[in-house]
């Protein structure tokens, strides 16, 4: 089963770029991501759209945070991917009027509903700035600094 790792990934480079001095261009991103550029760029896009990074064309150019982290949560960065779907599961719909069907259906929807609400919660009480302090304790405690979890950039 292939996992959605978008918003991991992207939470991964908005923390390498909240550290860094200058600008990551979209090639740096996509070594961290181990991606390519083209779908860092589609990805930055929706951060863009909704003010969370800027980026700037040219030499010296390349993304940047444009938010405030305290007041950006998980939740914001995960609507900003597109919303993943949480769960590979799903439901049957080959028989819609199979009373079966809608049996196990309605009761995979109450379970579906309540571990997304869950999820949900959990990403609106953390914010962008609780996620690096936490990624800099662990840098810090490991006697690291930010250059040794660049991934080749």
């Amino acid at each position: 089963m292939k996992r959605d790792s978008k918003l991991s990934g992207v939470l991964h480079v908005l923390l390498h770029m909240l550290g860094a001095d200058a600008p990551a261009t979209s090639e740096q991103l996509a070594r961290m991501m181990g991606t390519n550029p083209v779908v860092v760029r589609r990805v930055m896009a929706g951060l863009r759209e909704k003010g969370f990074v800027t980026s700037a064309k040219g030499h010296g150019g390349g993304w940047t945070v444009a938010c405030d982290p305290d007041a950006v949560t998980l939740a914001d960065i995960y609507e900003a991917v597109g919303e993943p779907a949480l769960f590979a599961l799903g439901h049957r719909t080959e028989m819609p009027g199979c009373l079966v069907e809608q049996s196990v259906n309605h009761a995979l929807d109450d379970a579906f509903r309540e571990a997304e609400a869950v999820f949900q919660a959990h990403l609106k009480a953390v914010t962008l700035a609780a996620l690096s302090r936490d990624f800099n304790r662990r840098l810090a405690a490991g006697g690291q600094t930010l250059e040794d979890q660049t991934h080749a950039v």
